[in-house]
């Protein structure tokens, strides 16, 4: 077994960005491996991996830990409220603690957008780090399991058309598959308040209203409304009211092409971005992508720590 804390460079998965089209469908390949195959994990019972989620998560981060129960990972908690940052320790003196004492994967979820640049730069860090939704910037496991997602209903990304619909401005998942599905050929809208709309998403797509998409695209991509990020009340929304004028209604899902699917990544906010009986609907792909993201996480740590 290879002794990772004498790696001087080890590999981070901290963006889609980064990767080729062809290191994309290798993730995503060895996603749908894992999937198809579920008794065949691999055991790394010499290697330690331990989750600091700063933000409240269940799906993230339960299923990090799945992922890395599944490849025999020894596994280590993580609670910031019983740890020292409560003292003021620094993320970065944090992270160096968890490797000295020899972690070395490090899966983290901050508020802090792009927190990994100073971890990354540093010539001390061996341990490998997996960003886990940093701020209103990226979140790089869910845009892979999205990709998984689709790439399973489609078997392409060329031409797919592609609705992300809601709180754009806060939305990392947004910012992580606009950019991406746009790489890989998909054709890319976005809709919601045109308040909440970030103009650097006009380089992924156009902006249009819902009732506009509803009817010609492939995926409806649903995103939650984030009270905790929006700093001041927002005239744009009232839980009915929003529904009605930006959300997927009983009404608008029944103008929706045959073979279009609804994607939302959790959690969700019934009868606010989705009228509550299409949660489970025969279009719903929502509980598929929660179980996708054990898969697409198993891949991401795989390919970190081959």
């Amino acid at each position: 077994m290879v002794n990772r804390h004498k790696i001087k460079h080890p590999n981070h998965f901290l963006s889609l960005n980064a990767l080729s089209e062809k290191q994309l469908f290798q993730l995503i390949e060895r996603a749908v491996h894992f999937k198809k195959h579920p008794f065949t994990e691999k055991k790394r019972h010499s290697l330690y991996a331990i989750n600091c989620f700063f933000e409240d998560s269940t799906r993230t981060h339960k299923s990090f830990e799945m992922a890395e129960r599944k490849l025999g990972m020894q596994l280590l908690d993580f609670h910031p409220s019983t740890s020292s940052v409560k003292k003021g320790e620094s993320l970065f003196d944090t992270v160096m603690t968890l490797q000295a004492i020899g972690v070395d994967l490090i899966v983290i979820r901050h508020p802090q957008e792009a927190f990994y640049e100073e971890l990354i730069q540093s010539p001390l860090l061996t341990s490998s780090i997996v960003n886990g939704g940093d701020g209103s910037g990226e979140h790089p496991s869910q845009s892979l399991l999205d990709l998984m997602t689709i790439y399973e209903e489609f078997h392409t990304f060329k031409g797919v058309k592609v609705a992300i619909a809601g709180d754009l401005i806060h939305s990392r998942v947004a910012r992580s598959n606009g950019r991406i599905l746009k790489k890989l050929g998909a054709e890319v809208w976005f809709t919601g308040p045109e308040a909440w709309m970030d103009p650097s998403y006009e380089t992924f797509g156009s902006y249009a209203p819902m009732d506009d998409l509803v009817g010609k695209v492939d995926v409806m991509m649903l995103l939650r409304v984030q009270h905790e990020r929006h700093k001041e009340s927002h005239s744009a929304f009232s839980k009915k009211g929003y529904l009605s004028e930006y959300g997927l209604t009983s009404d608008r899902e029944q103008k929706m092409k045959s073979d279009a699917i609804i994607m939302h990544p959790a959690p969700v906010n019934r009868d606010v971005e989705i009228a509550s009986n299409l949660v489970e609907s025969s279009r719903s792909r929502i509980f598929k992508q929660m179980e996708n993201g054990v898969y697409a996480r198993m891949a991401i740590i795989d390919s970190l720590l081959q």
